[in-house]
């Protein structure tokens, strides 16, 4: 059985950090491409920062130079480093094994002026 379970959300001032982590456990394709995306109220779900496996790096314009994603792989685990969180930060974050139906069950994160 697949599980992805992400840890590290909550409230946070805007301008501080937050790290987010994402376990995985019953995946084989331990190698495999993963992504965080996030999801506001009353918007579409949309990609934060992808981790290839061959360390390829991909983020949206909104959090570069801002965010960092890494990967431990004798963990299996993938994290999230967010620096100078701004308000349009607030969302439930989520961590999926890409090219797979594998997703978290999502972390709230919310950002207070």
């Amino acid at each position: 059985q697949v599980r992805l379970v992400e840890s590290g959300g909550g409230l946070v001032q805007a301008g501080g950090p937050l790290t987010l982590s994402c376990a995985a456990s019953g995946i084989l394709l331990i190698a495999a491409d993963r992504g965080w995306y996030r999801q506001a109220p009353g918007k579409q779900r949309e990609l934060v920062a992808r981790i290839g496996r061959f360390g390829i790096l991909n983020y949206a314009d909104s959090v570069k130079g801002r965010f960092t994603i890494s990967r431990d792989a004798a963990k299996d685990t993938v994290y999230l480093q967010m620096n100078t969180l701004k308000l349009e930060d607030t969302a439930v974050y989520y961590c999926k094994v890409e090219n797979t139906a594998y997703w978290g069950q999502g972390a709230q994160v919310t950002v207070s002026a």
